[in-house]
């Protein structure tokens, strides 16, 4: 397939990554894609694109579940310390991959590049993370059971449950597979991974890794597409489980395409997580974590802590301490070095914070700072922005937005602030900033969310939990449970 670019000179990323004809890896060989609609890879700096290629087909679907369903005959007897190296090789394959998936991210992603550095980082040390449990469970694999009657005993054996269906969002790619496919691949189980249309040049980068490394064929198999390869992928009949991350609108159909099989399913979804400013919080250090927590990645986090709650005793003093620090934030694209914060990465989430603007000045929103597009640049950027006193029941402090949009609101007592964050659908995350950290830490244990950072920014490490309560989703990912996430409990009783 012939491809048109538009590249940036100054964005150095080797050929290999942008000029694929083979798009598809299946049991351990790159294939074209079949599917008839080509993918356009765009830069949201510009709005252009810059690669074109095809997807994989409803056929090639089939052909990677059934590729991962024979790997696994063999995969799940090898041992963890030779999973855990194939593992290791991972990180490293990543890691000497970083500077041409650094610039990639920027120019797919529209990420600032600290950002993503970070994200190359975070994924490549999530690989190391599970190669060590991985190296772990050749003495774990059984443990006795005493039966308390003579004549029985038992024992519990941890198998990996099958060969498994990975469907990842574009705000993080690399990053949110890899918290999928390191616990999966350690735990014994096959892949099929379906990235995000919109994001997948990095994504496919697993494959070349897997040829390098000399991951037995079919252990991970990569499918890019749209929606209709995502359908595919939940209603395979050899996949025994899928995992997802993304929108609540498709998790729903991913849960009801498993229920028709009743395979067990992993969904992280949406979150609208509070923030909440103790009356006793220092000022300088609440600004920066309340900046980071919706303004990173331009917003485009299900953790972003979008509802901000503040003391009414300070709310005047942190207020305009965090409008002079959201003015001075520089919005640019991969051509700016200074850059603070890139656009949005897509067209369509570009067109809902457009609208989510256009509600909140048509409902006479308190704006202090932003609430608007910037079309003359010609990419997906908008404004940071920030909403004082914003109606409870309003959309804009209920509704996830996915976008650097804040509402805030203060509060009287911390029993107030309580129940105001824990009134939501969702219960993802959550932030708590304040002096005392015994009362920070109280606050921080009533709150309804899977993870709550108390005194500083969003960092997740691979051994902590992360998922959330109610509307945010099914299971948890990293951590021990994230492992145990792709294990099946088997129990032998036996007579002696």
């Amino acid at each position: 397939m012939s491809l048109a670019f538009s590249r940036p000179l100054h964005l150095e990323i080797a050929p290999l990554l942008l000029e694929r004809s083979r798009t598809v890896f299946i049991d351990g060989e790159w294939l074209s894609g079949k599917g008839s609609t080509p993918i356009q890879a765009i830069d949201p700096s510009t709005s252009m694109a810059f690669a074109r290629f095809a997807p994989a087909s409803l056929e090639q679907v089939a052909a990677a579940a059934e590729a991962a369903s024979k790997a696994f005959l063999s995969w799940r007897r090898s041992s963890g310390i030779e999973r855990g190296r194939f593992l290791r090789s991972f990180a490293s394959g990543l890691r000497d991959r970083k500077p041409d998936l650094v610039n990639l991210q920027m120019l797919n992603n529209g990420k600032p590049r600290i950002e993503a550095e970070i994200d190359i980082d975070d994924a490549a040390g999530t690989f190391d993370y599970y190669a060590e449990l991985a190296e772990t469970l050749d003495d774990e694999r059984s443990k006795p059971v005493i039966l308390g009657h003579d004549g029985f005993d038992g024992a519990t054996y941890f198998e990996p449950i099958g060969p498994v269906g990975l469907i990842v969002a574009w705000n993080f790619p690399l990053v949110t597979t890899a918290w999928k496919l390191a616990p999966a691949l350690a735990a014994g189980c096959t892949a099929v991974l379906k990235p995000s249309e919109f994001t997948s040049l990095a994504e496919l980068v697993y494959g070349d890794i897997a040829a390098e490394i000399g991951l037995p064929a079919g252990v991970l198999n990569i499918i890019p597409g749209a929606g209709d390869i995502g359908a595919a992928l939940c209603a395979n009949q050899r996949l025994r489980k899928i995992s997802f991350t993304g929108s609540n609108a498709t998790g729903a159909q991913v849960m009801a395409a498993a229920a028709k099989r009743t395979i067990p399913v992993a969904l992280e979804l949406g979150g609208k997580s509070p923030i909440i400013i103790l009356e006793d919080a220092d000022i300088s250090q609440a600004v920066e974590i309340a900046a980071a927590g919706i303004f990173y990645n331009c917003g485009q986090m299900c953790s972003a802590t979008s509802r901000l709650l503040v003391s009414s005793k300070i709310a005047d003093r942190f207020t305009d301490a965090l409008v002079a620090k959201t003015k001075a934030i520089v919005v640019g694209g991969h051509d700016m070095p200074e850059a603070q914060m890139g656009p949005l990465t897509t067209e369509a989430q570009f067109t809902k914070v457009k609208t989510t603007f256009e509600t909140a000045r048509s409902t006479d929103l308190h704006c202090l700072t932003g609430g608007e597009v910037r079309e003359a640049r010609g990419g997906f950027f908008v404004e940071p922005t920030v909403y004082r006193d914003v109606p409870v029941e309003h959309p804009i402090w209920r509704e996830e937005i996915f976008g650097p949009v804040l509402a805030i609101n203060e509060f009287g007592s911390t029993e107030e602030a309580i129940l105001m964050s824990n009134d939501t659908e969702f219960g993802l995350a959550a932030t708590v900033v304040g002096s005392d950290p015994d009362e920070a830490n109280a606050v921080a244990e009533q709150l309804d969310a899977g993870h709550v950072w108390v005194n500083c920014p969003q960092i997740i490490f691979p051994n902590t939990a992360w998922g959330g309560f109610k509307a945010s989703g099914i299971g948890r990912e990293l951590g021990p449970w994230g492992l145990d996430a792709y294990r099946a409990v088997k129990h032998l009783t036996r007579a002696t």
